[in-house]
């Protein structure tokens, strides 16, 4: 990716173009086994009137509950999740004072230290920027049709669901495969 591919973001946005052009200049969305950098996302939402620029990184980590993680497996239909990224980023628009937001999710395997979700968002004033790509990460694991499986040292694996809110609290529910 060079520095003209960022400069044209209607053509890194989704292939189901359901919304008007503006979105698809303000949006970077990609569901994809290859996703940008973070280096690469900033640069696309950073802009001229912006004080700030967020981001959210998640990446695998080599362990849970005394298990060592090898990797994270992730799985989606692409044209669905990059639909509902789009409703989000909308939505995400219409609460905070934001100017360009960048939603990259990989498929396939992710290994331990590198990247699964990527996200970033400009604004004139840090403070939407902040809460706008907290409001990003804990919607995309309500609503993005992606799942993950968590392999373990010796290939045991677990199907997991992500965080639920209910009732004001955090439940984790896990499959074993």
């Amino acid at each position: 990716l060079d520095s003209e591919d960022l400069l044209q973001p209607t053509a890194m946005a989704t292939s189901n173009d359901e919304t008007s052009k503006s979105s698809s200049d303000r949006y970077w969305i990609k569901v994809a086994e290859d996703i940008p950098s973070l280096e690469e996302c900033s640069a696309f939402v950073s802009a001229p009137t912006c004080g700030a620029i967020s981001t959210f990184v998640g990446i695998t980590r080599d362990n849970f509950q005394g298990k060592k993680v090898v990797k994270l497996s992730y799985e989606g239909y692409v044209p669905m999740a990059e639909k509902e990224l789009r409703k989000l980023c909308d939505d995400a628009s219409q609460k905070y004072n934001v100017t360009k937001i960048a939603a990259v999710h990989i498929l396939g395997d992710c290994p331990v230290e590198k990247a699964s979700v990527i996200l970033a968002c400009s604004s004139p004033h840090r403070r939407d920027a902040l809460h706008c790509v907290e409001y990003l990460i804990d919607e995309l694991k309500a609503r993005v049709p992606i799942w993950k499986r968590e392999v373990y040292e010796g290939d045991d694996s677990v199907w997991k669901e992500n965080v639920e809110w209910k009732d004001g609290k955090a439940k984790r529910v896990m499959f074993k495969d």
